[in-house]
């Protein structure tokens, strides 16, 4: 029953911001840490980002520490991920995941293309 959906990817160029929402039903969401998730062409996945329940602890990949922000509107059952100086290598698809250490359901990713 649970439902993890993610919005506002797009394409975007190098240097510019993209914001993704990620709005969650079927679970107590504000129980839950959530993370952030990517997968580039010819990659893996990558951790991105994760924020603990109450919103303040949180945890950043080196590749997007400093650029990117991972905030949490637990009024609302929504995580957002701020993606500011964007990079090519940033393109990938992000996808929204429940859990911090031990992940629980993905969302179905929303695609971040950079290029110019």
């Amino acid at each position: 029953q649970v439902q993890l959906v993610e919005s506002g990817g797009g394409l975007a160029q190098p240097g510019g911001s993209l914001r993704l929402s990620c709005a969650a039903s079927g679970f107590t969401f504000s129980s839950y840490a959530m993370s952030w998730a990517r997968q580039a062409p010819g990659k893996g996945l990558e951790r991105v980002a994760s924020i603990w329940s109450d919103g303040i602890d949180t945890y950043y990949a080196d590749s997007v520490k400093t650029r990117f922000t991972i905030s949490r509107d637990n009024a609302k059952n929504t995580v957002f991920l701020q993606l500011n100086s964007l990079k090519p290598e940033d393109t990938a698809l992000y996808y929204c995941v429940q859990g911090f250490r031990h992940l629980g359901s993905w969302g179905q990713g929303t695609q971040v293309t950079v290029s110019s």
